[in-house]
């Protein structure tokens, strides 16, 4: 049966106007099971768009008709069969000049040095994730009143320096593992480790290894670094298979200047804006995606909702939010025009992320919408309907940032930055916040985490379990980079896989262990994730213990069980430190960072405590962490709210 001609036009249509969310079936190549092949791009001021490539030669190639008044052009090959698999590109004609184009909607691109699109239909796959899927929605809407009352534990990883082919660098575009060979590593790696996700850098395909993915250039297509996008699908599929969420880096903001790319891509700016004022991000060296226009709305929320379904993506985290929402991010004054009252806000940014959110929770209400947002921007993670941005989680980055400053002073000097310590609880409700020791942190002479650590060797490693213990005990999802577990001291190094030999030298090994029996507290402690989001699930104990650089808390489970939390942040031992119970309660130390076994001391044994009136007092061995069971004499029976999660 025909389509009819409204529906025929319905595609066209919907992009022109910035809501087909669906614009890779429409632009790009695409062979009908008749054997037609057709292509489309959109390039709205050409004077003239061909087709070039293997199939059709690399001079002239096949003319291609210009079929919307928007400036989508089109080449209709009968004969297609025999275009599978060659390469192709878009000889773009614009005053007297031509350019050759990759095409932005290729689900296959050739890669390192090599630029064309690869004439590919992405085929069907025999996906066995169904109970992983499920899984995932039971994990929202667990308590009523309460967001993402369950565990999120994200290990962030660089595909191509987790571990390469035999150790070697990866300098020269070699040595890289498979993503099934990845995968084949990394599942029992993360459930040994007791991450609940990871979260890839951008696998989209980008031509320099240096950008560790951020520059892309194929939007819809997973690098062919590591091999083909059916391997990317099987790679996913034994993650979730495993139980591990898939978490990916999207970059919505800008992309390189390459010239086969996107750059002024019909000969003047098309996917960037077009003022001076807003076209570049100078520091970067890329272009601004223009997301106040229809056409490249339509492109990005149409990517989005391509890897969450066509790959089965969790989530996207968003890079640079902030780069977007601030028309004077990174420029001085006179290099920015400001809004017609004087503001400096965006408003086609927030429209923009209004809508991508939107769409994508209208057809994915479990998906991990996050922002790497590194202002106090409000409402980022707020609904549309209450005036949000839309996103589910926002990184805390101004924790992470008190927190290194913190760390790496001298104990004797922290009293008077124990705001700290405690700063971060003012606002800790104020967002859906995720707590990210991340890839950022780790480069460019910023030091690795172990690295930031004050002191000597020992006391680096002592100090670095109390901050972990710290950090998977506070309100907020977390996110750990690949290394940090087992306290890698070199800086994060694309070219190179992680240091695993490091894990034969026993600090490191200790740090390894450390960081696994953590996780697996926390995934089997309500008390640490189910209310996140609330006051509910947070009471000091201590918060006002600046000179013996203490702090003490508390975490609660909706079930009304708890957890203490001691912190000793000072080289000296603290005795005699005590705190309230009620009269049924009792405690029991469950996990002290000073055990022997992660490295410690072993100076405070681990079980009962014992308790004097309505008091229990001991002493806090130097840089530890504690972390101790209250339990009532009675114990409670979980009803609803039995975890399904973990």
């Amino acid at each position: 049966m025909k389509k009819s001609n409204e529906q025929k036009d319905l595609a066209p249509y919907l992009f022109h106007q910035g809501t087909n969310f669906e614009a890779q079936d429409y632009l790009g190549f695409h062979l009908a099971p008749d054997g037609k092949a057709t292509f489309r791009t959109w390039a709205p001021r050409a004077d003239a768009v061909s087709l070039v490539g293997d199939a059709f030669g690399w001079g002239d190639g096949v003319p291609m008709t210009r079929v919307t008044d928007g400036g989508v052009w089109e080449a209709s090959i009968p004969e297609g069969s025999r275009i599978p698999g060659t390469f192709y590109k878009y000889r773009v004609t614009h005053g007297g000049a031509s350019r050759l184009k990759a095409d932005p909607y290729a689900f296959a691109h050739e890669t390192l040095g090599r630029t064309a699109s690869i004439a590919y239909s992405i085929p069907d796959f025999d996906w066995r994730d169904e109970s992983w899927m499920k899984h995932r929605a039971a994990c929202f809407g667990r308590l009523k009143g309460h967001y993402y009352a369950a565990p999120l534990n994200i290990y962030e990883l660089h595909l191509g320096s987790w571990r390469t082919r035999e150790g070697k660098t990866t300098a020269n575009g070699e040595n890289y593992l498979n993503y099934r060979e990845i995968a084949a590593a990394l599942v029992p790696y993360v459930k040994e480790m007791g991450y609940t996700h990871v979260e890839l850098l951008p696998v989209m395909e980008h031509p320099y290894d240096g950008s560790w993915g951020y520059q892309i250039t194929g939007y819809f297509a997973p690098t062919a670094r590591y091999g083909s996008p059916e391997d990317f699908m099987a790679f996913v599929d034994a993650l979730h298979s495993a139980g591990v969420g898939v978490i990916l880096d999207w970059v919505g903001a800008h992309f390189p200047k390459d010239d086969f790319a996107l750059v002024d891509f019909d000969g003047s700016p098309t996917y960037e804006y077009q003022g001076e004022d807003r076209m570049e991000h100078r520091g970067w060296g890329t272009r601004c995606f223009d997301v106040g226009r229809c056409e490249v709305q339509s492109f990005l929320i149409s990517n989005a909702l391509f890897w969450l379904e066509k790959y089965h993506a969790d989530g996207l985290r968003v890079d640079a939010v902030a780069s977007m929402l601030y028309l004077d991010y990174d420029r001085r004054p006179g290099e920015w025009t400001p809004n017609p009252d004087g503001s400096n806000i965006s408003r086609e940014a927030v429209a923009f992320f209004q809508k991508l959110n939107s769409a994508i929770f209208a057809r994915h209400p479990d998906a991990l919408m996050i922002a790497e947002e590194s202002t106090a921007f409000p409402l980022v993670t707020k609904p549309v309907d209450e005036g949000g941005l839309g996103f589910n989680f926002k990184w805390n980055m101004g924790w992470a940032n008190d927190m290194y400053s913190y760390v790496a002073a001298d104990p004797f000097f922290r009293g008077k930055m124990h705001d700290k310590l405690t700063f971060p609880l003012v606002y800790a409700f104020s967002e859906n916040y995720i707590l990210p020791v991340s890839h950022d942190e780790v480069v460019h002479g910023k030091c690795s985490l172990i690295s930031k650590m004050y002191g000597d060797y020992d006391a680096k490693f002592a100090q670095m379990r109390v901050f972990l213990a710290n950090m998977m005990t506070l309100p907020g999802k977390k996110l750990t980079f690949m290394g940090t577990e087992f306290a890698q001291f070199r800086e994060w190094d694309y070219q190179n896989q992680l240091e695993w030999f490091l894990l034969d030298y026993p600090r490191h090994a200790e740090m390894k262990r450390f960081a696994a029996a953590l996780n697996e507290l926390y995934l089997a402690s309500p008390a640490l994730w189910e209310l996140d989001d609330s006051w509910e699930g947070f009471r000091w104990i201590d918060a006002d213990m600046a000179r013996d650089n203490l702090a003490a808390y508390r975490r609660f489970a909706a079930d009304g069980s708890s957890l203490a939390v001691v912190l000793n942040y000072s080289a000296v031992e603290r005795s005699g430190y005590g705190f309230s119970l009620d009269e049924d309660e009792e405690a029991e130390i469950v996990l002290s960072s000073d055990r022997y076994e992660f490295g410690g001391a072993n100076a405070l044994t681990e079980g009962a405590l014992e308790k004097h009136g309505d008091h229990t007092f001991f002493d806090v061995p130097p840089f530890t962490a504690l972390i101790i069971e209250i339990k009532r004499a009675t114990e409670t029976t979980k009803g609803e709210n039995d975890d399904v999660c973990t």
